[in-house]
């Protein structure tokens, strides 16, 4: 090819692929529509529109148009003639092809709308807690995920080939000595916080909160975090979540509870933490399948970050308490920031993932990576979760779930068949303190600037080292630049060690 034939193979492979991400845009919105309120009667036909939209999406990355473009820009002569953006548009979108090249694609598009209509169905399940009414979606979804797992092969597990999907080389063999070094670290110090530590008061963490001076309140932090509200929304939903339209339109959603205002607060710094990644993604990227996170375990980096290393520092409480407090209506009056400080921090068993405190946190997620995995590679089937789920929150926190709403059935990714994704919080949680040590060398004011409420610098470096990327650098790449060694777990236990056993006074 000449160097002008180059160009236009170039110019239309970037054209095909920004059509893609018009589409993908598309379902996206579709997804935030109907999570966060669309009329019932309307959600069977809305899954049907989701999934001829996302078949056309799969068919337009599995195309003979996609692999005639790959092969042609993949020449000696191409690659050293277009853009560097371009090649790692190349690369994805070959990564794509190969993931999804051998799954039928009716198959696919029927499985779009049954987990469209399982999400649907789990909103009324979990809120009545039967789970035999998600049962027969839950088996036709684990179903579907075996055979994926098989269509797109796998090495040693096929487990292994959901945990690619979110994060990119992540293996069982990996996951499993991770977790097990966690394990071993925070089951002992949760002991020994239960058995000698001084528990935080924490009644007065529950008076009654109107849900929109909570509202109000998770307004002003957004907003102090670096949150564009030019560029998003904040909206209500039954299990909280952040969504990137575009670099444009990055929507954050929480769940606002008036008898513990935690729920909604700390949800919404999570999720703006996820909205805060999209939002300063290279507009380099834009139109291209670059433009997201690196991994799912970069974007709960991100999240994890701002929610704890952030928002449960006792600094940040040093500037945004009084904030807090004017929108308590006298809740907070007579409590010192030191005591509301220990009582945000309080850990110990309980039942939800989303409402855990930062030390427990990690064994939520090895509980369902242990059954998730089972379930793929086929050592339980879905009707033994509920049992199975009681019974391993026994072994690692003591307690049972009175019903399966605050059991097995709390959470959205299985009904909406993100297996595979779970691993991604704990790992994200130890890069999260990796990135935290990291910045501290190059801000070492960190702790005067959250007491300041000077969050931009913060939120300057990690856009510096890990939003502007997108999916340009590899999720294990940004972690050796960012903070110059490998993934290391070891920043974590350290942090949870020394602050746990400060709060609980050990």
């Amino acid at each position: 090819m000449t160097i002008e034939q180059i160009k236009e193979t170039e110019q239309r492979f970037l054209d095909y692929v920004n059509k893609i991400s018009h589409y993908e845009e598309a379902v996206g919105l579709m997804t935030w529509d109907l999570r966060t309120g669309a009329p019932k009667k309307g959600i069977a036909r809305r899954g049907e529109a989701a999934g001829t939209l996302s078949s056309e999406i799969f068919h337009m990355n599995t195309s003979e148009s996609m692999k005639a473009f790959l092969s042609e820009l993949k020449t000696s002569e191409a690659w050293e003639n277009i853009q560097e953006v371009t090649r790692r548009a190349v690369l994805e979108c070959e990564e794509n092809l190969k993931k999804f090249e051998n799954v039928p694609p009716e198959e696919f598009k029927a499985y779009v709308i049954l987990t469209a209509r399982s999400e649907a169905a789990w909103e009324e399940a979990k809120e009545s807690g039967d789970f035999q009414t998600m049962l027969p979606y839950l088996e036709q979804i684990i179903a579907y995920q075996r055979k994926y797992a098989g269509w797109k092969g796998f090495k040693d597990h096929p487990y292994n080939a959901l945990l690619d999907d979110y994060e990119p080389g992540l293996t069982v063999e990996t996951v499993d000595a991770v977790f097990s070094r966690l394990k071993q670290a925070i089951v002992p110090l949760v002991e020994k916080i239960q058995k000698e530590g001084a528990a935080p008061e924490t009644n007065f963490l529950f008076h009654p909160f109107p849900k929109e001076k909570q509202e109000s309140f998770s307004r002003e932090v957004l907003k102090s975090m670096g949150y564009d509200f030019e560029a998003g929304r904040l909206d209500t939903t039954v299990h909280p979540f952040a969504v990137g339209l575009n670099t444009g339109d990055v929507r954050v959603t929480t769940k606002y509870d008036e008898k513990d205002f935690r729920t909604a607060v700390f949800g919404t710094i999570h999720e703006g933490g996820h909205a805060l990644y999209e939002q300063n993604i290279s507009p380099q990227l834009d139109g291209t399948p670059l433009s997201g996170g690196a991994s799912m375990g970069i974007h709960e980096s991100q999240s994890l970050f701002w929610e704890n290393f952030v928002g449960r520092h006792i600094n940040f409480w040093k500037k945004h308490y009084p904030v807090l407090k004017n929108y308590a209506a006298g809740q907070f009056d007579d409590i010192p920031l030191e005591k509301f400080y220990r009582a945000v921090n309080a850990a110990g068993p309980s039942l939800i993932r989303i409402e855990a405190d930062e030390l427990t946190y990690c064994l939520h997620i090895i509980l369902r990576y242990e059954l998730e995995k089972a379930l793929i590679n086929g050592e339980m089937e879905a009707a033994d979760l509920p049992e199975a789920w009681n019974d391993k929150m026994e072994e690692l926190f003591g307690i049972r779930p009175s019903h399966d709403g605050e059991g097995v059935l709390q959470d959205v990714h299985w009904p909406g068949g993100a297996f595979g994704y779970f691993p991604s919080y704990a790992l994200g949680y130890v890069y999260a303190a990796q990135l935290k040590h990291a910045m501290i060398q190059d801000l070492p004011e960190f702790d005067k600037l959250l007491e300041e409420g000077r969050l931009k610098p913060v939120k300057d470096w990690l856009t510096e080292n890990v939003h502007k990327h997108g999916k340009a650098e590899k999720p294990l790449d940004i972690i050796q630049k960012a903070t110059g060694e490998k993934v290391n777990a070891d920043y974590l236990i350290q942090y949870l060690t020394d602050k746990y056993s400060a709060v609980y006074k050990l």
